[in-house]
């Protein structure tokens, strides 16, 4: 029998208790992408252990997948080099790479590479809607540090 779950409603203990991963907060550039970022994400904690799974399960829903992921190893300090996910390992590759500060990036066996701002957890409402709303804005070909200067 197939199961109609997604990702984002995988059990999380057993059959009887289910727990629903919180659906990320993420903008995503329509199409190709635009320029150096495909989108922007604005995680609810600092946490990237808790904050992964629902985001990689966003971007690449199919499961036994391979995803690694590579951040920023000033914003992330204390990051694990696995996350467990349903479904998944997450691999994760901290750097100190120039030009990848603010952002994640997401190599998934599916779908590809994302590449997206990291919006920071503490950002007011309108700050954090101004950033998700310019990374996806064809117009502008900015990077993560000049959108989060801009």
């Amino acid at each position: 029998m197939e199961s109609s779950r997604t990702p984002a409603e995988a059990p999380f203990a057993d059959e009887e208790h289910t727990y629903r991963m919180p659906l990320p907060r993420l903008a995503l550039a329509s199409g190709v992408s635009h320029g150096p970022l495909d989108g922007a994400w604005w995680p609810r904690c600092g946490a990237l252990e808790l904050e992964l799974p629902s985001l990689v399960a966003a971007l690449e829903p199919g499961w036994g997948t391979t995803v690694c992921v590579t951040v920023d190893a000033a914003q992330w300090p204390d990051v694990p080099h696995k996350v467990m996910a349903p479904g998944r390992v997450i691999t994760v590759d901290p750097t100190d790479s120039a030009g990848e500060e603010h952002v994640i990036i997401l190599d998934c066996d599916t779908v590809g590479r994302w590449v997206l701002l990291v919006v920071p957890p503490r950002s007011p409402v309108g700050t954090a809607a101004r950033l998700m709303r310019a990374a996806v804005d064809p117009a502008l070909r900015l990077d993560a540090s000049a959108l989060l200067t801009h």
